[in-house]
């Protein structure tokens, strides 16, 4: 996909970009595709996928009790517990914020080592990446925060995302849908939204503006970005997911050149040679 090379002109150290179709084929991709970058928040949809493994294998349940008094998993992962951002201190009452917060996903993995009796980290190891055959993909501290991984690992979970074969598909359509819909919020590096939507430990694309995919991105996109200068989102209208990490922290920089690099993704896949 000539739409990838774009990344050449970026103000990075490294790059590398692939799309992924909804059958599971690529696209095309650009880069070093098998180097390890550091993910920042790309790791939260890696983890989220995780507790749903636990929840499908009855470890857990969505709406039982974790972290804050009132608070559940499911809170958790859609960013409404009421804990701070990166302090295990609660400042609203569950359900009523969206308040995003690495100290959530720490207590969700915290949750999940105590119900399944296996360290988080070794826990999205056996449930996701192993599966998945993503073998330089690891979990190296935070679950909100620590992967580190590859483009071409990265693929193979947009594809999953699109087609899953580790989870029930309803399962899936479930975290890709707003929970507690309507909840003002800010996201990160892009200031107040309202409504700030996310599903369960995915963002969901919705009316936000400003944000970080592309003018033509359909509402129903999902994924999330890291401030590593990485992001993964999938389009359900466009019927293609795409994953790009780079070596250098969200800035400017980003905010400037990842909505047109998006769109244009978007506009060849619409082309009549991806048809």
């Amino acid at each position: 996909m000539d739409s990838l090379r774009i990344i050449d002109n970026w103000p990075v150290p490294t790059a590398a970009a692939a799309v992924v179709r909804s059958d599971g084929s690529l696209a095309g991709s650009h880069g070093p595709v098998d180097h390890r970058f550091a993910l920042a928040s790309v790791t939260k949809p890696l983890a989220a996928y995780a507790a749903l493994v636990a929840y499908e294998e009855g470890a857990v349940e969505l709406d039982e009790p974790a972290g804050p008094e009132g608070a559940t998993v499911r809170h958790l992962l859609a960013h409404t517990s009421g804990l701070a951002f990166d302090e295990h201190r609660v400042m609203a009452a569950p359900g009523t914020r969206r308040l995003y917060s690495n100290a959530g996903f720490e207590v969700l993995g915290d949750h999940i080592t105590k119900a399944t009796g296996i360290p988080f980290a070794a826990y999205v190891h056996q449930a996701v990446f192993e599966p998945l055959g993503m073998a330089s993909t690891t979990l190296e501290g935070s679950p909100a925060k620590d992967g580190v991984s590859t483009v071409s690992d990265l693929v193979r979970f947009a594809a999953e995302l699109q087609a899953p074969r580790l989870l029930d598909p309803r399962t899936v359509a479930e975290a890709t849908a707003t929970v507690h819909p309507g909840l003002k919020g800010v996201l990160p590096g892009y200031g107040h939204q309202a409504p700030n939507d996310f599903g369960l430990g995915l963002e969901i694309r919705g009316a936000k503006s400003p944000h970080w995919t592309g003018s033509s991105s359909s509402p129903g996109t999902f994924g999330h970005f890291g401030q590593a200068g990485t992001f993964l989102w999938v389009d359900p209208a466009a019927r293609a997911a795409c994953v790009v990490l780079t070596d250098r922290a969200f800035g400017p920089w980003a905010v400037e050149a990842w909505p047109p690099f998006t769109d244009g993704v978007l506009a060849e896949l619409s082309g009549p040679l991806h048809r």
